[in-house]
Order: structure tokens, then C-alpha cells, then sequence
């Protein structure tokens, strides 16, 4: 599960904004497709805003048991897949998050199963499993030992790739070894002082 926190400028405490969980459907291919949930979250109560089912099989039991219309890939590694994404409502816009009035943000990665279990990408030991870019191919890794600042990671009006490798590999290694991919756009209100931007989402 990957977690958005927040600290509100004068709070000491980050309380989470949003969530991107995921649950493998034990087909056993190298990626390891299923079902990823996305959910903002407000105080106690969490809301799910967007899900995607990734199903896989052969090429003949995808056909016959997808709906029709269903696109079917494969990947690198020949795995035939199908993804189907849900968006709750259903002209939503996936989780909208108002960070206008957050002083820091940070992303948090768990992986029960990893080695090591909890990656922040303001920690400095393991930020470098965090990829940030501009594309899905333009997507480096955070150098080792630095942490990352999420207001410029996310860019204005335009559409950022972020990814985490979760222990399976080591790092540094290409993106295309990571195992959970996700893009995100910030929406910037422009203030009166002159070169300063701030997001607010």
C-alpha cells in the first residue's frame, strides 16, 4: 500500500490523504498483476475513488472470458494480460487530493512481504526505491541518500510518472524493474508574489 501524509502548516503530526493498495491474484507471472484500489482518505473515514482489475491467462481464456472489447496485451515477458479500470462516480476523476494548506507531504510505500517492509521518500535509506519522471520511460530513480520533495515532484498540468521497486530487486536498476507504477498531475494556483507556485493538489 502506498500512502500520501500530510502536515498542515502549524500541525506536528502527518495524517494520510490518499492510498493506493493493492492485492496480486496468484496467477504467478514476473509482475505479479491483480487488483490496486485508490482511496482518498479524511480524518477516519476512507472513500475508494478509482479501482483496477488486472486479469491474466492465456491468450484463449482471456478471450473467452473478458468482455467483448477487452484489450488484451502482453508484457516483457510474454505474460497476456487485461487491465479494466473503474472510476467511482463514474465520470470521476480518480483521488483529488487539496494539499493548499499542507506545509509537507511525503509518500509512504509498505510491503508486508519486502525486505525492507516501509520505504518513505523522505528517508533518506530508502527514498532511492522511488522513481520520479516524465514519461513512462523517462522515469529515474531518486539517488541514494537523498530525500525528495513531493511539492516539485508533481508537475503542474501535466502528467507525473512515479513508481516503486519494492525490494525484489536492488537498486539502482532501469524502471522497468519496478513493480507499482501510478501517474499523477498537479492542478498550481499562481499567487500574487512573483515566481511562486504553489500546489494545490
Amino acid at each position: 500500500t502506498m500512502t500520501l501524509y500530510g502536515t498542515k502548516f502549524g500541525d506536528t503530526v502527518a495524517k494520510p490523504l490518499m492510498t493506493i493498495s493493492y492485492s496480486y491474484n496468484g496467477y504467478g507471472d514476473p509482475k505479479g498483476y491483480g487488483t490496486t484500489t485508490v482511496s482518498t482518505v479524511n480524518g477516519s473515514t476512507s472513500t475508494v475513488v478509482q479501482s483496477q482489475v488486472c486479469t491474466t491467462g492465456t491468450l484463449k481464456s482471456l478471450q473467452k472470458s473478458l468482455p467483448a472489447g477487452s484489450v488484451i496485451q502482453t508484457d516483457q515477458y510474454g505474460t497476456r494480460y487485461s487491465c479494466a479500470d473503474t472510476f467511482y462516480p463514474a465520470n470521476g476523476a480518480g483521488a483529488v487530493i487539496d494539499v493548499s494548506q499542507m506545509d509537507q507531504l511525503y509518500l509512504e510505500m509498505d510491503v508486508p512481504s519486502g525486505n525492507p517492509k516501509v520505504l518513505k521518500s523522505n528517508d533518506p535509506a530508502t527514498s532511492n526505491r522511488l522513481y520520479i519522471g516524465t514519461s513512462a520511460t523517462n522515469t529515474p530513480e531518486v539517488a541514494t541518500g537523498k530525500t525528495v520533495n513531493i511539492f516539485t515532484a508533481v508537475p503542474c498540468g501535466q502528467p507525473g510518472y512515479q513508481a516503486w521497486e519494492d525490494g525484489g530487486n536492488p537498486v539502482p536498476a532501469d524502471v522497468s524493474n519496478a513493480d507499482f507504477f501510478y501517474t499523477t498531475t498537479g492542478k498550481c494556483d499562481y499567487n500574487q508574489r512573483p515566481s511562486e507556485t504553489v500546489l494545490t493538489q
